[in-house]
């Protein structure tokens, strides 16, 4: 048994179309490969790990760590879907998107109705753009900014001076009721205070997300059940709605800070799993079709790769993944629907190599369930046994 197991979420990090990809509209998605492709990317210590390996399965030889890849098989592509995937939950009812027009009249007067502002924007938009184009007119009239990506989200953008964070929060959790309906199904509602004047205005690292709770207990419940700790870094907590998680662990939803927080805890003494999630990929490149800064932000990761593992113990588990892709170079801002990496690290593996694909992201999860000898989620299979 590996006493504490680290599960790192490089957001949006995949590897390759799906096999269901063209129900998504996403034949021929390939974030790794594309970003490759375009940009001279140096990552030598992923690459140690087979990270690159896996856009095509292909052999390595001396590999430092297993390497394979995970099919996504629970409906949508939205983080909330992969991530329950991911502990062992499955959803075959996709959350409700509202890429074509946006929300509709009576959600936006039920909303107007609960908060008491006005609602400005109601657009498909990157949120740079919009509180952009929109910021002055929100200064002048204080209404609340509205918008969505082309994924399950509702977001809520207000300056600082004019909402208050906490009051900002308190719309969101009331949207959050109001959008619980079935009518509506959205995944996350999201706060985005931001700061600055016409021209400048620019997000804070307040994002606060308003997810729905699981539908069902997950692998986090279960270890969670047996006293395991289940350390949340990043937005995992939002994302599970707190269902499972022993110990919160906030950063400021930037991947740097967030590293600098998990090799903190690395130097801890628990036993259970700590689960993170590098948001930035997804976030800040992968939706606005950056992918000059999405590359930048792989090669940093690959910077902090050997404190990530010589701050390993011998009796430690690292996993790195990814929950779905979004693929710079893909028309849209969208998710796009593609297998992602799976990486496993242990100072105690003797020869690792390359494994079978794996059939769902969810036996991650059931090998996490059975290393701790907690319950078998309802989906996925251990690959625990292939580690030596």
């Amino acid at each position: 048994m590996f006493k504490r197991i680290f599960l790192i979420v490089l957001d949006s990090l995949g590897v390759g179309e799906a096999i269901d990809a063209n129900v998504y509209n996403d034949t021929g998605a390939n974030t790794l490969k594309h970003i490759i492709d375009n940009y001279n990317l140096f990552i030598p210590n992923l690459e140690k790990l087979g990270f690159t390996n896996t856009i095509n399965m292909s052999d390595k030889e001396d590999t430092d760590a297993y390497y394979t890849i995970a099919k996504p098989i629970n409906v949508g592509k939205d983080s909330l879907t992969a991530h329950y995937e991911l502990m062992g939950i499955s959803s075959k009812t996709p959350f409700k998107l509202f890429s074509e027009k946006a929300f509709p009249r009576d959600l936006l007067e039920k909303i107007e109705e609960a908060t008491g502002k006005r609602i400005i924007g109601n657009k498909v938009i990157n949120g740079e753009q919009i509180i952009n184009e929109l910021g002055e007119r929100h200064l002048s009239y204080g209404s609340l900014i509205i918008y969505t990506s082309n994924d399950s989200t509702l977001q809520v953008a207000a300056h600082e001076d004019i909402i208050p964070i906490p009051k900002l929060y308190q719309y969101c959790e009331k949207i959050r009721k109001i959008t619980l309906e079935d009518q509506y199904r959205v995944a996350r509602v999201i706060a985005r205070p931001f700061t600055g004047k016409p021209g400048k205005f620019k997000f804070t690292q307040d994002r606060c997300d308003y997810a729905v709770k699981p539908p069902k207990k997950s692998v986090l419940n279960y270890l969670k059940d047996k006293d395991y700790s289940v350390i949340s870094i990043g937005k995992i907590n939002d994302i599970f709605d707190g269902e499972g998680i022993t110990k919160i662990v906030k950063s400021s939803n930037n991947n740097m800070d967030t590293i600098t927080k998990l090799t903190d805890i690395m130097e801890k003494k628990f036993t259970g799993l700590c689960f993170t999630n590098l948001s930035d990929f997804d976030s800040l490149y992968g939706h606005n079709r950056d992918l000059e800064g999405y590359a930048k932000a792989i090669e940093e990761l690959d910077v902090e790769i050997p404190l990530i593992l010589n701050k390993l113990e011998n009796d430690d588990l690292l996993i790195i993944t990814a929950d779905h892709g979004n693929d710079p170079t893909f028309p849209g801002n969208s998710h796009t629907r593609e297998n992602v990496p799976v990486i496993i690290f242990s100072r105690r593996f003797k020869n690792p190599k390359k494994l079978e694909p794996l059939k769902t992201l969810a036996d991650i999860g059931a090998t996490i369930a059975e290393n701790f000898d907690v319950n078998k989620p309802e989906i996925g299979e251990s690959f625990l046994d292939k580690l030596k």
